[in-house]
């Protein structure tokens, strides 16, 4: 058997998220659709994580496995034929027959967009928000995330993960124009709905809602209730799964 990565993005704005889902559709079922037309044969598709419904994703990473040697140039082509406008394949790539788009992913990076203006072409992709925040403080608190690893408190509950260890290795707010700011934040692996309550609580520091102190307090009581809401899932943005070198082949 022969095993494929595919690189991929698309716009959740009408997906029940990644995951195949029992009640509406979703990228993973979209994917495995085009993949079984074109291969005519039933395909399985393994993504790098889940991504919640609304959530983007500019950059995701799945892999399928195949009898026969294909021509990856020819695969996404007849794949971006395949699906719909709101999912697009950059590209196609053989890896080792033991890789695992999932366990071999060794950080991912999430950007969260939040904005001050009214502005209809970005209401899916920004988070609007109607007072002015105190980014330094959010970043001061943001900056303590890398001291700690359980995020118990910014996990959705009842979920079936066997720890909430994480270790995050960048998280920072940056300006990207006069309305609009977005959180950075990269990690070996996020829980479920982790991000979006983290942004939710970094959002009621901003507002004076929360001191420092407060926002590690939360953290350190490993309890979801003691954090803020989670911030809307259509401003999330997956942007980056990064591998190692190791378990790409030679697609020549």
């Amino acid at each position: 058997m022969q095993k494929y990565f595919i690189y991929l993005a698309y716009d959740g704005t009408n997906y029940h998220g990644w995951q195949i889902q029992p009640n509406g559709i979703s990228v993973q079922e979209c994917l495995m659709k085009a993949l079984s037309t074109f291969l005519r044969h039933e395909i399985e598709v393994i993504g790098a994580g889940r991504t919640d419904a609304g959530v983007h994703a500019s950059l995701m990473v799945a892999h399928f496995e195949f009898e026969e040697l294909l021509d990856t140039d020819s695969v996404t082509d007849k794949l971006n034929r395949l699906l719909p406008p709101d999912i697009s394949v950059y590209r196609v790539c053989r890896v080792r027959p033991d890789a695992h788009a999932r366990f071999d992913a060794t950080a991912r990076t999430y950007k969260y967009y939040v904005t001050t203006a009214k502005y209809p072409f970005n209401r899916q992709y920004r988070c609007r928000v109607y007072n002015q925040l105190d980014y330094e403080r959010m970043n001061e608190a943001a900056r303590t995330l890398l001291e700690y690893t359980d995020f118990t408190s910014f996990s959705k509950l009842h979920t079936d993960v066997k720890t909430n260890i994480c270790h995050i290795t960048h998280a920072e707010w940056t300006q990207e124009d006069d309305a609009t700011w977005v959180f950075t934040i990269r990690a070996d692996r996020f829980l479920r709905n982790m991000v979006r309550a983290i942004v939710g609580t970094l959002l009621e520091v901003g507002r004076g809602k929360l001191s420092i102190e407060g926002f590690r307090k939360v953290i350190e009581q490993q309890d979801r209730g003691k954090a803020g809401t989670s911030a809307p899932g259509n401003a999330l943005f997956l942007v980056n799964v990064e591998y190692p070198e190791s378990i790409f082949e030679s697609n020549k």
